[in-house]
């Protein structure tokens, strides 16, 4: 009788001893388990977090970066526009037509080349002066080349350059080229030259702001710029 007695005491004991070490067990590894996947998962955030950031960081820089790209590249286009816009217009060398009316293109619609000698220029007109390698006269307003003043002499532009001012042709000529220079129209050397490439802007600026395309420096165009 005692020994059962004592059997069943070790058998309850075991029970329990089995159970008490079951809970332990379930409760350490619960432990570590949570403790494993919590540093598990602060890992893999971490991996994740830095992919996502150097991903986005990337993709912000990049647009950052073509923002200003495309700033520039648009900038370029502006002056491309402009620089081929040039190109397109065609140099006026005749003022004939619908577009030269008015008693502000006159001068223009009516200018025809005069040969004449020195004598005949000097007993004609009082204000006859010497710039880039050509004579002009003053007349009502408009200087004009004097052919045949000397011989041998050449112009690049033939044909009347509105006077402002007292100023003489090549430095209304300065004048003009520095506008459009400033309004992104020309962009060769400022020399007063009235030749090829400022003539193109010229015509360029005239056709933007709805004048008569003379190519030349006429009032209505040096009124548009700002400079009478």
């Amino acid at each position: 009788m005692r020994e059962r007695n004592f059997q069943r005491k070790q058998e309850f004991r075991a029970r329990r001893d089995v159970a008490v070490n079951r809970d332990r067990n379930v409760a350490v590894n619960r432990t570590k388990s949570f403790d494993a996947n919590s540093e598990r998962n602060v890992a893999v955030n971490r991996t994740t977090n830095a992919d996502v950031n150097r991903f986005r960081n990337t993709n912000e820089f990049r647009s950052r970066n073509n923002g200003a790209f495309n700033r520039e590249r648009n900038f370029n286009r502006t002056e491309n526009a402009a620089f081929y816009r040039r190109g397109n217009v065609r140099i006026t060398n005749s003022w004939r037509g619908d577009a030269f009316r008015g008693q502000r293109y006159a001068t223009f619609r009516n200018y025809q080349r005069q040969w004449h000698d020195r004598s005949w220029w000097r007993s004609h007109y009082n204000r006859i002066i010497f710039v880039n390698n050509g004579w002009y006269y003053w007349n009502a307003g408009y200087w004009f080349p004097a052919w045949g003043y000397a011989p041998s002499v050449t112009y690049v532009y033939d044909g009347p350059i509105y006077g402002y001012n007292g100023l003489s042709p090549d430095r209304v000529t300065v004048n003009v080229q520095e506008q459009l220079a400033r309004a992104g129209y020309y962009d060769g050397p400022i020399d007063g030259m009235l030749g090829p490439m400022t003539r193109e802007a010229i015509a360029a600026f005239q056709a933007d702001n709805g004048l008569a395309i003379t190519s030349a420096i006429d009032e209505p165009t040096l009124a548009t710029l700002g400079l009478v």
